[in-house]
């Protein structure tokens, strides 16, 4: 039966390409693509030779129709991202709602992701956790900041290089001095995980400026903490 396939991709390390993913991609019928030049790279790695059309966040509100009715009509499709799971702070959710409601089967492979690696090696509580994804750079940026102030458990963000020394601040101004761990170029050569408070954090990437991906946890405040906020 044609449906639609949720393909993860390597975030850095190609061997965590899956054998089912290599199989899928190599079955379909297209492969849509977040940029078909880092996709082109990785199919070529695979010796995968399969049609392949662009698909991002600037053409998925116009495209999502036209695909669905493809895989009506009897087309498997693939979607991938640049790396990681579609859907997850990348192109895929439109897609997929739109196949649901025209009763289009739809099959998501599990597979490589960011958060979940960062999360789990951060040394922090993850028996619970809320995912935030990037948040606002302008607008909306305080509301979700007082937002995240109120959660009762870790929680996890993602967030450029650039900026990543602003949002500790923010993070420690508005939440207090937690404990959190910054991953960066995670499954790469040069990955990197590093714990500490909130405000260590902060000053060790404002003297070392860093590179590549990056992956905030932060941990659920502390009851020694919240003592101390009150007696202040």
């Amino acid at each position: 039966m044609a449906r639609l396939y949720l393909v993860p991709t390597p975030i850095g390390n190609l061997e965590d390409m899956t054998l089912r993913a290599i199989r899928v991609l190599k079955e379909v019928s297209l492969i849509l693509a977040e940029d078909t030049r880092k996709t082109g790279l990785l199919l070529k790695h695979f010796n995968i030779s399969n049609a392949m059309q662009s698909h991002h966040m600037h053409n998925e509100h116009k495209m999502a129709e036209t695909i669905a009715h493809r895989i009506s009509a009897g087309e498997s499709v693939a979607l991938v991202t640049d790396a990681g799971t579609p859907g997850i702070s990348d192109p895929g959710f439109l897609l997929v709602r739109t196949c649901v409601e025209q009763g289009i089967e739809v099959e998501c492979l599990p597979g490589a992701t960011a958060f979940v690696p960062a999360l789990v090696n951060s040394g922090l509580p993850c028996d619970r956790f809320y995912f935030e994804g990037f948040l606002p750079h302008k607008k909306g940026r305080q509301t979700r900041l007082n937002f995240l102030a109120t959660l009762p458990c870790t929680f996890v963000l993602y967030e450029s290089p650039f900026r990543l020394v602003k949002t500790l601040e923010q993070l420690c101004a508005h939440l207090g001095n937690r404990k959190a761990c910054v991953s960066r170029e995670l499954t790469k050569l040069f990955e990197e995980n590093r714990r500490g408070s909130l405000s260590e954090l902060a000053a060790h990437y404002t003297a070392h400026p860093p590179k590549g991906e990056i992956v905030i946890v932060v941990g659920e405040k502390n009851p020694e903490q919240e003592l101390d906020n009150k007696e202040e």
